[in-house]
């Protein structure tokens, strides 16, 4: 295992040569780091700041936001152990958070799940911090997508009119304990994640691991960068000329790790449809067994047979037995 040869992409670009660059990046590895993506580094250190803070504090206290307390909205603190990849807990916490919406919004008042108030802690600043973070990323995440777009020979609309009148953002910002036995557990196993794309910062611990052509690669925080990758959606939405690349993360320093996922996903009533022609492209076999190209239905629908499965008790409780 060695050092990544994940590419870097200049954002400050011409737009011709970030779409050319997006192309290359997402056929060959579907990871990329992005540079020059305006996201205030002051912004970032304040949340890594205020997130080591939350997690420092006692168990009771954490679980004072627990996510049974965020009803259909599925916001809130899980404890290490809390979530599940593949049926395997992973050596981890974490606090969900998505848009921030009110008692009033349409969404809310309709009860569409994953929709609906935040839960913060009583640190001052903290709110604050997560949302201005959380709209610097959807901004971020419109201008990739767009480039995505350009890169497969799209209009604009194509996607932004179909996909994303009102993307889904979801934002985890997770902490991986530091390891004191010989043999560190996976903090996640092996997985790939649902939507469109995700753009991650991560704490200057690496951990993170990529699988491709050749291996395991480690795929380390780079400064002044966010590493990207593509999910199951852009793969099947571009018949596996997009990958979405299994990945996987075990913390073996002797410091917490942080990690700061950014989901930005089509809409939660988008129909899951074909963006380009089918290709002559053979799909790979997956870590899991399964296929994307058999769904059928909305994201929505296929989001929360995914979520049901990462936290099944409440998944029971509170979406309905989904």
């Amino acid at each position: 295992m060695s050092n990544p040869e994940l590419p870097i992409i200049d954002l400050e670009g011409l737009r011709p040569k970030v779409a050319s660059a997006l192309r290359m990046a997402c056929e060959r590895d579907g990871f990329f780091y992005v540079r020059n993506h305006g996201v205030s580094e002051s912004l970032q250190g304040e949340l890594e700041s205020q997130a080591r803070t939350f997690f420092a504090r006692p168990l009771e206290e954490k679980m004072g936001m627990a996510m049974e307390h965020g009803g259909r909205a599925w916001r809130g603190y899980f404890p290490v152990g809390g979530e599940l990849t593949s049926g395997v807990p992973d050596s981890k916490e974490g606090i969900y958070f998505g848009a921030e919406l009110g008692a009033t919004d349409p969404r809310v008042q309709a009860g569409l799940p994953l929709h609906g108030p935040n839960l913060f802690p009583a640190l001052d600043g903290f709110r604050e911090a997560v949302l201005s973070y959380m709209a610097a990323m959807t901004k971020l995440g419109h201008r990739l997508m767009a480039g995505m777009a350009e890169s497969l020979d799209l209009a604009p609309g194509d996607v932004s009119e179909s996909l994303l009148r009102e993307p889904l953002t979801l934002f985890r910002i997770f902490n991986y304990p530091a390891e004191r036995a010989e043999t560190p557990r996976w903090g996640v196993g092996e997985h790939t994640d649902y939507g469109l794309l995700t753009i991650l910062k991560q704490s200057d611990e690496s951990g993170l691991q990529v699988r491709t052509a050749h291996g395991w690669i480690d795929a380390p925080p780079l400064p002044g960068t966010f590493l990207c990758n593509i999910g199951d959606m852009l793969e099947r939405m571009t018949y596996g000329r997009y990958r979405s690349t299994p990945h996987r993360v075990k913390n073996t320093s002797t410091r917490d790790r942080l990690s700061l996922p950014f989901f930005f996903d089509p809409s939660f009533d988008a129909e899951v449809r074909p963006l380009v022609p089918r290709a002559s492209v053979e799909e790979p076999p997956r870590w899991d067994g399964r296929s994307v190209f058999d769904f059928r239905g909305t994201y929505g629908e296929y989001l929360l047979e995914k979520v049901s499965k990462v936290f099944p008790h409440l998944a029971t409780r509170q979406l309905g037995g989904r």
